[in-house]
C-alpha cells in the first residue's frame, strides 16, 4: 500500500512540474498565434498558425523588416513588419521607402509588386502626415502589413509602443506547406 502511495505521489509531483513549465515557457517565452487576415501577405498567408519569440526582443532591439506581433488598438493582436525606428523620419514617395530622405530597398515586396502587376502598392505618406510627429517617437516603431493596399498598421493606428510588442515572429509550423523561418 505504501509502495501505490509513493508512486502515485511521484505522478502527482511530475504532473504539476510538466504544467509549470509549460506555464512559464508559454508566458515568458513563446506563444502560438493565428495569422487572421491577407494584410501579410505573401510573407504570411491566412490562418498559418506561428510561434512568437517573447524572449529575443527583451533580449536585443529589434531591427527594421523584423515581423513582430503586438497588442494592437480595440484589444486585437496584430502581426507586422517593422518599417521605421525609433528617430526616424519615414516617408513614401513613388512606391519607395524613405528613411531618413535615404531610399531603402524592401526585397520582401518584389511578389507583391508582380501581383499588382505593376501598380503602386504603398501611397504617398510623410510621418507627419500621418502622426503630427516628423520623427516617431521614442521606443516606437513604424509597422506595416506587407499587402500594402490590405493592412491597417501604423498608417492607421499609430506608431507601436514597444511595451504593446509581445515577440517576434520567428516560425511558421501550420499547415506543413507552409513551415519556414519567418524573414
Amino acid at each position: 500500500m505504501k509502495k501505490e502511495k509513493s508512486e502515485s505521489w511521484e505522478w502527482v509531483k511530475a504532473i504539476v512540474i510538466a504544467l509549470l513549465l509549460a506555464f512559464v515557457i508559454r508566458t515568458f517565452m513563446f506563444a502560438s498565434v493565428v495569422v487572421d487576415g491577407d494584410s501579410m501577405l505573401p510573407t504570411l498567408e491566412s490562418n498559418d498558425k506561428m510561434i512568437v519569440n517573447k524572449i529575443g526582443l527583451q533580449v536585443s532591439e529589434p531591427e527594421r523588416f523584423d515581423i513582430i506581433v503586438f497588442h494592437a488598438p480595440g484589444g486585437n493582436d496584430y502581426i507586422k513588419r517593422i518599417i521605421g525606428l525609433p528617430g526616424e523620419e519615414i516617408e513614401y514617395r513613388d512606391d519607395t521607402l524613405y528613411v531618413n530622405q535615404e531610399p531603402v530597398s524592401e526585397p520582401f515586396l518584389d511578389e507583391m509588386k508582380h501581383y499588382y502587376d505593376g501598380e503602386v502598392l504603398t501611397g504617398d505618406f510623410k510621418l507627419d502626415e500621418l502622426t503630427s510627429e516628423s520623427v516617431i517617437p521614442e521606443d516606437s516603431y513604424f509597422v506595416m502589413g506587407d499587402n500594402r493596399r490590405r493592412s491597417k498598421d501604423s498608417r492607421d493606428i499609430g506608431p507601436i509602443h514597444k511595451d504593446n510588442v509581445i515577440g517576434g515572429a520567428s516560425l511558421t509550423f501550420w499547415p506543413i506547406r507552409n513551415i519556414k523561418i519567418t524573414e
